[in-house]
């Protein structure tokens, strides 16, 4: 059996939703998409399914879960599902999405920016990075000047 390109693109379209629905374990406010580790969806002309997945840094320990939860997601949905981590090209901040920066914001986590970094609580300027590595090794931890307040930012890579 051979898919056709419209039936491919059905079913990439299925899958792209299904990972709309896979979070990441360390930040579990932000899906795999939004958080922008997706790099290819690839059906095969027997339907196998190939997704490759890039890590927000080589060492990320959440890796293996992710793509063990992406992995499962498609299967529950009927597909046989392979992943590959993709380390090149190399994942970058700004690969999240939109709506990505919206979730880490109302998260209370201050998204990446190439201005200077605001407090997410207050959206003072008047910030103090506290130390280079916040509750995981992607974010540092910042102290808001103006509120008193600590807060994760996700550090620009």
């Amino acid at each position: 059996m051979t898919l056709s390109k419209q039936e491919k693109q059905q079913i990439t379209s299925k899958v792209h939703n299904l990972l709309a629905n896979v979070y990441d374990p360390e930040i579990p406010i932000i899906n795999v998409k939004d958080l922008g580790i997706i790099h290819k969806i690839d059906v095969a002309d027997d339907g196998q399914i190939n997704i490759g997945i890039t890590p927000t840094y080589s060492g990320c320990p959440a890796i293996s879960v992710i793509e063990d939860s992406v992995q499962q997601a498609v299967e529950q949905a009927g597909f046989c599902c392979k992943t590959e981590r993709l380390l090149s090209p190399a994942w970058s901040t700004d690969f999240i999405t939109q709506q990505g920066h919206k979730k880490l914001h109302d998260y209370g986590i201050a998204p990446p920016t190439k201005n200077a970094v605001s407090c997410v609580r207050c959206g003072s300027e008047d910030v103090r990075l506290i130390s280079q590595f916040g509750s995981t090794a992607c974010k540092a931890l910042y102290a808001c000047e103006t509120c008193r307040e600590p807060f994760d930012y996700f550090k620009c890579l």
